[in-house]
């Protein structure tokens, strides 16, 4: 795992928009996260893409999760809201930009036949993820096998309340999802995970330091062998070992002078 600490959350931003624009100029096959975190990097990208340095119309996109009843024209359906933060401001097609289908009466067929398509598709090269205060990417809740697929899935009251501010009130957010799973996440053969905020602190220490365990579906990362995380002061503010990290990046590029060894 490799992680790399920005002053600023706007910093990290420019920092993973860096990362996904090399993806991107090779008409890759993206994962894309909603939620607060990875906003200010779908920003950087729409102005990289206005700029004229990016285009988008060789990428497919496949979405992390959806939730469950909720319309697809719906405000907060996340095929809504990709679509407003991101993908209509680019030149990615829009039938290229694929979600769970959380409409599907068989929400169960739904999360099977969207695991298919991303298996079709030749798999996701990098997954762009954030994590909740508990832990949590995508919607894989503590407790979510490790290895699991794209699925149903409850969410943690946590979770709910976390979620409430895009709502009218807490009542309103679903409380099943359909997410990729844990496995199908760590088939992306590049993990790219946001975490900006005190907030986020405990999450980043316990995902970056902790044992892998399901309690903390995002400690997942450790056992992939290429995983970014890219965080701000504030959410990196509990690392034990953040000036091993803040070192580690300082010479990232002698390593790389030395055939890109990844010694993070």
């Amino acid at each position: 795992m490799e992680l790399i600490i920005r002053p600023t959350s706007a910093d990290v931003a420019v920092t993973a928009a860096d990362v996904l624009a090399e993806h991107v100029r090779r008409g890759a096959t993206l994962g894309l996260a909603t939620g607060s975190t990875p906003v200010a990097t779908y920003q950087e990208l729409i102005r990289r893409y206005d700029a004229g340095e990016l285009s988008f119309a060789q990428c497919r996109a496949f979405l992390l999760d959806e939730y469950v009843g909720l319309p697809r024209d719906h405000e907060q359906s996340y095929y809504r809201t990709i679509r407003r933060e991101f993908t209509e401001h680019i030149d990615i097609p829009d039938a290229r930009v694929q979600s769970p289908d959380g409409t599907d009466p068989n929400p169960t067929a739904a999360a099977d036949r969207y695991e298919m398509a991303i298996v079709e598709a030749g798999g996701i090269d990098i997954q762009l993820l954030g994590v909740g205060t508990n832990g949590h990417i995508g919607f894989n809740e503590p407790g979510s096998s490790l290895a699991s697929h794209t699925r149903l899935k409850t969410l943690h009251p946590q979770t709910v309340a976390d979620n409430a501010r895009f709502f009218d009130s807490a009542d309103e957010v679903p409380i099943h999802v359909l997410t990729q799973g844990l496995g199908t996440i760590r088939n992306a053969r590049h993990l790219l995970l946001l975490a900006t905020g005190e907030g986020k602190a405990d999450a980043v220490r316990r995902l970056v330091e902790g044992p892998v365990a399901a309690f903390c579906p995002a400690s997942v990362l450790q056992l992939h062998e290429f995983a970014t995380v890219i965080v701000d002061e504030a959410a990196a503010s509990d690392l034990q070992y953040k000036e091993y990290y803040r070192f580690a990046e300082t010479k990232k590029s002698q390593w790389q002078g030395w055939g890109g060894w990844n010694l993070a």
